[in-house]
């Protein structure tokens, strides 16, 4: 009987059934830019260390789109650029009557920056150039949307003078290279591998922003900083080009579990390493860049692991 009654148990201990790990949905862009790898490392770092948690990066439409997900509860976490979580927040720009006032960060990971590509052999030379040509400005609903129309519209320029053309990163990549598009932007953390990949069938040409149109634009939006492309950074790139970054922020819900958060921002800034070999784009993951470049305030789980690691936080960052 004792033999049986413990035959038993440890069938009873095989068979019960495990907790199941709870979801994590972490929303950030098209396969062609930065947001999917970094999301992606991102979601195996989680599911490596965290435990009870199993987390999935989604392709989405990128910044606008994924502070919808956010504010709908349809996304636990969310790379969005500064300037769109910003306006989220505030209820301004492409959120004019929709704000969303529980948008809350856990850190600013790397800043975008937006590249004005086109062909070696093209006659564009600059942004004025681009009156009467066909242009990629991002994907329907994208934060390079949104920082193309700021940057355009802070120096005299609007979709009237050109012909618009809503492609993600790799159609724009696609149709600079088979001539359906004169030029493209990207709002994206250097070296993306949509341009990348460019680069290596067609000569192409990186377009500099003058001093002036670098001003304009920071007066239009005060997140814009100036940003260094640097000369090598793409096949056939032999100069620096001078054009503005804008930081991309991790958002969640301010309804996140406080814990969850706090072990969330932890991972991020301790094993910041495993994000670097996904993509060099992480280097500026640290706790400085998050306190100098969020716009928004931080959720509390996220507080509590700064003021551990004795951080400074500005108090427009605290709820």
């Amino acid at each position: 009987m004792r033999t049986l009654k413990y035959a038993v148990a440890a069938s009873l201990l095989v068979t019960a059934p495990l907790a199941a790990a709870q979801q994590i949905s972490i929303a950030t862009g098209g396969t062609g830019g930065v947001y999917y790898p970094i999301g992606g490392g991102l979601a195996e770092m989680i599911n490596k260390h965290i435990e009870g948690y199993e987390a999935t990066a989604e392709v989405t439409g990128a910044s606008v789109e994924n502070m919808g997900l956010i504010m709908r509860g349809d996304a636990d976490l969310a790379l969005v650029l500064a300037d769109t979580a910003y306006q989220a927040y505030e209820g301004s720009g492409d959120f004019e009557g929709r704000q969303v006032e529980n948008t809350r960060a856990l850190a600013s990971v790397y800043p975008n920056a937006v590249q004005l590509v086109t062909l070696a052999d093209s006659d564009i030379e600059s942004l004025s150039d681009l009156e009467g040509k066909r242009v990629s400005v991002g994907a329907p609903g994208s934060g390079t949307e949104l920082n193309v129309q700021a940057l355009l519209e802070a120096n005299g320029i609007t979709y009237d003078d050109f012909e618009p053309q809503r492609l993600n990163f790799n159609e724009t990549a696609d149709a600079i290279r088979d001539g359906d598009i004169d030029a493209g932007f990207w709002s994206v953390g250097p070296p993306t591998s949509s341009i990348m990949n460019l680069a290596t069938t067609r000569d192409i040409r990186l377009i500099g922003l003058s001093d002036e149109e670098v001003e304009n634009a920071r007066e239009e939006e005060s997140v814009f900083a100036p940003y260094t492309l640097e000369e090598g950074l793409y096949e056939g790139m032999d100069e620096d080009v001078q054009t503005i970054g804008i930081p991309n922020v991790l958002v969640v819900n301010a309804d996140m579990d406080e814990e969850l958060a706090y072990q969330l921002t932890q991972l991020l800034f301790e094993r910041t390493d495993e994000l670097i070999d996904v993509h060099p784009a992480a280097n500026d993951t640290t706790v400085e860049f998050t306190m100098e470049s969020t716009p928004v305030p931080l959720h509390p789980g996220a507080i509590r692991y700064f003021e551990e690691v004795e951080a400074e936080i500005p108090d427009h960052l605290r709820p």
